[in-house]
């Protein structure tokens, strides 16, 4: 069946040549040619126009990596982690962060101190990103990502444009830890495994640079393979993202400068774009990505009901129409319309 936007459109455009001194009553200063202009702009964004059509995200091919854990759960990448963690972070760098192979080892005090006082910048670097993790989810229990979730190493992590994404991993090749039959298990990307030059890539430096290396929560590691290990090989892939409900659009900053946390999207899961557009422009407004999940604009958006159009990574794209009232606050959260 024929879309009946385009009759309109054109039915519309003849209108507006035909009456060119026909101008809507706020905008009594438009000309012929801006009030065309306008009233094209305002009937595109009172109706959806069809999404390009592209196939749905599908699963990628398996690769090789590996993976370790952190104690703790979820709340690790919240702040009320920070003082249960602060101890290990300072005072047992070698066995908390650098060396989760040997975890099973007892501590040597004497030692563990002074390698501490030369791990001080490292170690608060780190602690200070878990507090929100460096793709910015303040809460990714409370966000619906659950106990499931996993830092990346630079390689995987992108700069922050694989927060979001959602992978399957499962223990491979390694029969002394590995659980029987090789259970497999999703995973989203909520965080930055950081690099830690001062050590090997094969002994400590996990997340060094070129490896491809996941961090996950000690439950989820145990459902993989015996924590003992410690560290194991894995298999993983980009898998597609499953959401309850729409694409979550948080709103922060002030009147001069606006910030969005994307989060809670369906499909490829990552997002590559985000662009914003109040109901008065015509015109949509490119956002920067700030860090991680959220994105950052300086156009005037006060008193305007907002629309959004998210990118992902393959090249689909998700507009949510008027997802905020015109009287919308800072610090709210607006659902728009997820991939599907």
């Amino acid at each position: 069946m024929a879309s009946p936007l385009k009759p309109m459109l054109a039915t519309l455009l003849l209108l507006a040549i035909a009456f060119p001194n026909c101008q809507a009553k706020s905008k009594p200063s438009l000309s012929g040619k801006q009030a065309i202009h306008h009233a094209i702009g305002r009937l595109a964004h009172d109706i959806e126009l069809p999404e390009r059509h592209k196939p749905k995200f599908q699963p990628g091919p398996w690769k090789e990596a590996h993976a370790t854990f952190y104690e703790g759960g979820s709340g690790t990448f919240g702040i009320d982690a920070f003082f249960s963690f602060f101890a290990k972070f300072f005072f047992y760098p070698s066995q908390v962060i650098d060396d989760p192979v040997h975890l099973t080892k007892r501590p040597n005090p004497t030692s563990d101190m002074v390698f501490s006082l030369a791990k001080i910048p490292f170690n608060i670097a780190r602690l200070l990103a878990k507090s929100r993790g460096a793709c910015n989810y303040k809460d990714v229990a409370g966000q619906g990502y659950g106990m499931n979730t996993a830092a990346l190493s630079s390689v995987l992590f992108k700069n922050g444009q694989a927060c979001g994404a959602c992978f399957e991993i499962k223990c491979a090749d390694n029969p002394q830890w590995c659980k029987l039959g090789q259970p497999s298990l999703i995973v989203t990307a909520t965080d930055h495994c950081p690099p830690n030059p001062s050590l090997p890539n094969d002994n400590g430096g996990w997340c060094n640079v070129p490896r491809e290396h996941f961090d996950v929560a000690k439950p989820v590691f145990s459902q993989l393979a015996e924590y003992e290990a410690g560290i194991i090989p894995i298999q993983y892939r980009r898998v597609p993202c499953q959401k309850q409900g729409g694409i979550r659009f948080t709103i922060l900053g002030n009147p001069w400068f606006y910030q969005v946390i994307v989060w809670n999207v369906g499909g490829a899961g990552d997002v590559v774009g985000v662009q914003v557009k109040g109901d008065d422009k015509l015109k949509w407004t490119q956002m920067e990505r700030d860090w991680g999940t959220t994105w950052k604009t300086s156009a005037i958006l006060l008193g305007e009901s907002l629309s959004f159009r998210v990118s992902a990574s393959d090249d689909r794209d998700s507009t949510s129409w008027h997802v905020t009232p015109k009287n919308w606050q800072f610090g709210q959260t607006y659902e728009g319309k997820n991939f599907k």
